[in-house]
C-alpha cells in the first residue's frame, strides 16, 4: 500500500460531515449532501449539490469527483461530467453536479451519500510544436478504427 497524502478539509457549518472512506480499501471516500431541507431532483434534471466541505488538495493531484453505483442501479442518479476535477488549487465548496437520467423524482436529504471523492496524481504536460507526428499503424483512424 503505498504512503497516504495529507488533504486539509474545512467543515462548513451546514455540513453534514467530512469526507470518508466506507471500507479498509475502497478508493474513494464518501461525500455527503449539505441540503437544507430536502432537494427534489425531477427526471431529466441536473442539480448542484453542496457538500459543506473545501479541500487543500496537494500539489500534483487532483480530486475526481465520481457516482456512487448504488445510487445508478437503483434510482438512475450519476455525476454527469464523471469524473468532475477538483484542482490543487481550488480552495471553494466542494459541489456535486447530480443528474437524475430516471423516470421517477429522486430527493436528496442532508446528510445523504451522494457521490465519492476521489484523489489522483496528475501529469503535467510540456507541449511542443511540430510540422508532423510519428507514423502509426492506427494513423488517423478515429472512433471503431482500433481493427477490432
Amino acid at each position: 500500500m503505498s504512503a497516504a497524502i495529507v488533504v486539509r478539509v474545512t467543515l462548513l457549518p451546514h455540513a453534514a460531515g467530512a469526507p470518508a472512506y466506507a471500507t479498509e480499501h475502497a478508493s474513494g471516500m464518501d461525500l455527503l449532501a449539505a441540503v437544507e431541507g430536502e432537494l427534489v431532483l425531477h427526471p431529466g434534471r441536473v442539480a448542484p449539490v453542496p457538500t459543506g466541505i473545501q479541500v487543500e488538495i496537494p500539489a500534483g493531484y487532483e480530486g475526481q469527483i465520481r457516482g456512487r453505483s448504488g445510487l445508478a442501479l437503483r434510482h438512475a442518479i450519476g455525476v454527469p461530467n464523471a469524473p468532475g476535477t477538483i484542482d490543487a488549487d481550488y480552495r471553494g465548496e466542494i459541489t456535486v453536479l447530480l443528474l437524475n437520467w430516471g423516470t421517477e423524482p429522486y430527493v436528496v436529504k442532508h446528510g445523504d451519500r451522494i457521490a465519492q471523492l476521489v484523489l489522483a496524481p496528475v501529469a503535467r504536460a510540456r507541449l511542443e510544436i511540430a510540422e508532423t507526428l510519428s507514423a502509426t499503424v492506427r494513423g488517423p483512424g478515429g472512433f471503431g478504427h482500433t481493427g477490432r
